[in-house]
């Protein structure tokens, strides 16, 4: 399982209303997407949930490489490309993952947090705690999913949680929810990852 992130950082004064309308408008081209567990759109808004940006920054979650991999270099992909530039896209290696809600839960906000992990962690230890993290998590009244995922090549550990109403305050970076493709939802694998 491989998780996925981009992020599109916007003008102060961006109209935040055309990243709305183009979710409206594209976002159900995922929805039936083979290889996606899930896409969630996100955005945040500078002053909202105190970010102080504005944007874009949609988190996938994907059950196979070959379908990250079809959408990297797709059409979609360079749409994207070509409306707002090249972006860094981010990858990380899932450790763990849990979904506690039925596929029918519309999720209203995202919270992201990001750690650099010590040198001198031992993985094997680092990898039952992120596991316990993430089990802890998705029992939180309100959490849709959970997800702990780590960039060996910079030694990042990623922790992303989808919530059905706003997020709890103080745990991160907090998005809002746009829209939810699920075409392989079903499929993703609950628990460790090895």
């Amino acid at each position: 399982m491989h998780a996925m992130q981009y992020e599109i950082t916007l003008p102060a004064d961006y109209d935040m209303g055309i990243i709305r309308h183009r979710v409206e408008t594209k976002g159900h081209l995922l929805d039936a997407f083979a290889g996606l567990g899930f896409k969630a759109y996100l955005m945040r808004e500078r002053g909202r949930d105190g970010s102080p940006v504005n944007q874009y920054a949609p988190f996938y979650l994907w059950n196979t490489a070959a379908g990250m991999n079809s959408f990297l270099w797709g059409p979609g992909f360079q749409g994207l490309i070509d409306d707002f530039g090249r972006p860094v896209v981010q990858h990380w290696s899932a450790v763990a993952y849990e979904d506690s809600a039925p596929s029918a839960v519309a999720p209203r906000a995202a919270v992201r947090h990001r750690r650099r992990i010590p040198e001198s962690t031992r993985l094997p230890e680092l990898a039952d705690q992120l596991t316990h993290e993430v089990e802890t998590l998705v029992r939180v009244d309100g959490a849709v999913s959970a997800i702990a995922a780590v960039d060996p090549r910079t030694w990042e550990v990623v922790h992303f949680s989808l919530w059905e109403h706003e997020a709890p305050e103080g745990t991160g970076d907090v998005f809002q929810v746009l829209h939810l493709s699920t075409p392989e939802r079903g499929k993703l694998a609950t628990g460790r990852q090895w």
